[in-house]
């Protein structure tokens, strides 16, 4: 099986994807499932793609596509999001009822978890009512046989009338069954079939739609599957039909359509089956068939309930441990990152600036001006180098390690512990994942918000996603908390106690998220919080190889590449503010200046309160331009160690107090500018950006000045 592959474009969570052919031979595959069931996986695998693919549901909220080729012919393969039902409820299940029903594939492939067949199966019966090209991949095999499941593919595909093969999606060579499959369904024509029969009442209402609708669709649609829907009065459905069929749409009291629909529904009042109870009669019947399908095909052979898992979730989801698990894995977690990142950090700053030498030394050899050899190279160069070096080492140990949780199975856990405190705020509990992305980049848990349906809900979990501190924010508090509260001295325990600190001061940031959403969900965006499901999947072994790829190239480089682009016009703007003077003082100094009686009501100075400001672009920045503005120098300095920053710092007037305020400011202020972009582009409004920086930074001056008028009137009263 040889297997290339070529990515194109694809579209948003709006209701069609436009397909790309390279030629007119190339057969569309649509890729369905319910979340987590490894559908992400085997498309990579076929593609080539590294799409990214998480262990926990609503991973994939819009569409992707990827080219492959299998014994001389072209496949286009799309990965539409996992679903639950056909029936939609949420944005990602009308993008997967929109692309089986108008999108025209070829082909249709459901993925199915092995071990929990019934559930899946659902999906299957539904998918068939659209299209009769369907192939029922039954993945997961191998965790499937651990549990004592076996499955009798042959017997199954008997019953559905449908080719059924078994993959292990981390084993490539598991697929070529799947593949042969698609080839062979893509070449047979399509056909009707009728896999459930509903209870009579229902039978007997379709029968006055199916005449009309077999006129109508014209082959466009299956007729069964639309007259269905008709009378389940699917809004969002009758919208995409709009659009696309407007002699199904508009239907008028005069229409044939509409007689036969107004002599259905009155056949089904005479039975007293209202809309809701039609509805639950079709999930019950699609559950019974489901039921009879996996009765003698799929065989326990031992108990169904996993020990181990059991015993894990008493421990991480339990009401007694949850909660310290939940603390003790992020002080781990933090702990990791900061030794792991001190030497490589030391290391990356020295190769990077000792090719800032040889780049000036270019200068001097071509006779640059000088004016030119100092923006380019001590200005933009240095800010970006800075920034490389500070963010890259951390990154590349927090991603993978947030990766690995997702691998494992523990962020939907998260998920589930939160959704109480979000629920008391009147939020979803799916915000809790899109704040724990928020640590790697705001930007990044920003556009993760999409996974939560409801608008009002969706908007808090972006407004308040800066309240956590991004990968940027952590090497100005780690600095700080090792200076003046863990100490220089170095050694495990120092770098223990500097994560644990920052630890409490993340939780602070997370506690603030639950107040700041409190107060937007009875003010602004009032509103009960709304119900969602959410799969706890089976803790798996991680696939570090892809866990690695996937971090570094989805992730670290991705976050990394957009800060120093930001990075650029910084340095070439804090160049010119360190090096254009008015009266022997530089614009830097000055604005610090101008800032000053301000910054000081907050525990800070002007020279902080500026730093923060020219640090918009990128946070990492910070530090180093205080360390500049300190030593009056016209290009950012190398701080040195800890011993060597802490010497400065008390030099220029810092205390106890005023680091505790910089903690407090660096938690809380203005998200970055690539966030606020993010932002702006997901909610598609400024003032909701505005308020969303307005926020933080309002919290962070309040907290600053009621801590620094503490620390005032506990000094006065001489207690400290």
């Amino acid at each position: 099986m040889g297997l290339t592959h070529h990515s194109t474009g694809t579209g948003s969570m709006g209701s069609e994807l436009i397909i790309q052919r390279q030629n007119a031979e190339d057969k569309i595959v649509a890729l369905a499932g319910n979340p987590n069931v490894g559908k992400s996986t085997i498309f990579n695998s076929l593609t080539g793609m590294k799409q990214h693919t998480g262990n926990w549901p609503g991973k994939t909220v819009s569409n992707a596509q990827g080219h492959y080729r299998f014994q001389g012919h072209s496949y286009i393969l799309v990965d539409i999001p996992g679903t639950y039902s056909l029936m939609a409820h949420s944005a990602e299940e009308e993008v997967a009822r929109n692309f089986l029903c108008f999108g025209k594939p070829d082909a249709t492939v459901v993925v199915c978890d092995a071990s929990c067949m019934e559930r899946n199966l659902n999906l299957v019966l539904q998918t068939m009512e659209i299209s009769s090209r369907v192939i029922v991949c039954i993945n997961l095999m191998d965790e499937a046989e651990k549990k004592g499941i076996r499955i009798d593919s042959e017997l199954l595909s008997e019953r559905l009338g449908i080719p059924v093969v078994t993959t292990i999606a981390r084993n490539k060579k598991s697929l070529a069954s799947l593949t042969r499959a698609i080839q062979e369904v893509t070449r047979v024509p399509e056909k009707q079939i009728c896999p459930v029969q509903y209870p009579e009442p229902i039978e007997e209402a379709l029968s006055f739609l199916l005449p009309v609708l077999q006129k109508k669709t014209a082959g466009r649609l299956n007729p069964r599957w639309l007259a269905l829907r008709l009378l389940d009065a699917d809004d969002t459905l009758k919208a995409e039909l709009s659009d696309r069929f407007c002699d199904l749409s508009a239907i008028s009291e005069n229409n044939e359509l509409q007689t036969a629909l107004t002599s259905a529904l009155s056949c089904l009042q005479k039975q007293g089956i209202d809309s809701e109870t039609l509805r639950d009669l079709i999930t019950s019947a699609l559950i019974r068939h489901a039921e009879m399908l996996c009765k003698g095909t799929v065989v326990h052979e031992q108990p169904v309930c996993e020990f181990r898992d059991w015993k894990l979730d008493r421990i991480l989801t339990g009401r007694l441990f949850a909660y310290p698990a939940m603390i003790l894995l992020l002080v781990f977690l933090l702990w990791l990152t900061i030794v792991g990142a001190n030497y490589p950090s030391q290391a990356l700053s020295a190769l990077l600036f000792w090719f800032q030498d040889r780049l000036s030394d270019l200068f001097r050899l071509l006779q640059a001006p000088d004016w030119l050899h100092n923006m380019l190279i001590l200005g933009v160069y240095r800010v970006v180098a800075w920034v490389v070096a500070v963010m890259l080492p951390p990154m590349a140990i927090f991603f993978p390690l947030f990766t690995l949780l997702e691998d494992i199975g523990y962020l939907p856990r998260l998920a589930y512990n939160l959704d109480r405190p979000f629920q008391c705020c009147h939020a979803c509990g799916k915000q809790a994942l899109c704040m724990a992305m928020g640590f790697g980049c705001n930007a990044a848990g920003v556009t993760g918000c999409r996974i939560i349906d409801s608008p009002r809900e969706r908007l808090l979990a972006i407004l308040t996603n800066s309240f956590v501190p991004c990968n940027g924010r952590f090497p100005t508090l780690i600095a700080l908390i090792t200076i003046f509260f863990a100490g220089t001295a170095g050694g495990i325990k120092t770098s223990f106690l500097s994560a644990l600190l920052l630890t409490l001061v993340i939780l602070l940031g997370i506690g603030m998220t639950f107040l700041i959403t409190w107060i937007l969900s009875v003010t602004l965006l009032q509103g009960m919080p709304s119900a969602f499901t959410l799969e706890l999947p089976p803790y798996r072994r991680p696939q570090i190889g892809s866990v690695l790829v996937r971090s570094v190239f989805d992730r670290t480089l991705f976050v990394l590449g957009r800060a120093a682009a930001v990075a650029v016009p910084a340095g070439f703007l804090i160049w010119f503010m360190a090096n254009t003077t008015a009266d022997g003082v530089s614009l830097l100094q000055k604005c610090a200046a101008l800032l000053d009686p301000f910054a000081r009501l907050m525990g800070l100075d002007g020279v902080i309160l500026i730093a923060f400001i020219l640090g918009f672009p990128a946070n990492e920045i910070v530090m180093p331009i205080i360390f500049m503005a300190y030593l009056a120098q016209g290009s950012l300095v190398e701080p040195g160690s800890f011993s060597s920053m802490k010497q400065l710092l008390l030099s220029h007037g810092w205390t106890f107090s005023t680091a505790v305020s910089t903690i407090l400011f660096s938690l809380f202020h203005w998200p970055c500018s690539t966030t606020l972009l993010t932002i702006h582009k997901e909610t598609g409004s400024t003032p909701w950006t505005l308020l969303s920086a307005l926020l933080p930074t309002a919290a962070g001056i309040f907290l600053c000045m009621v801590f620094t008028w503490i620390c005032r009137f506990l000094q006065v009263c001489q207690f400290i």
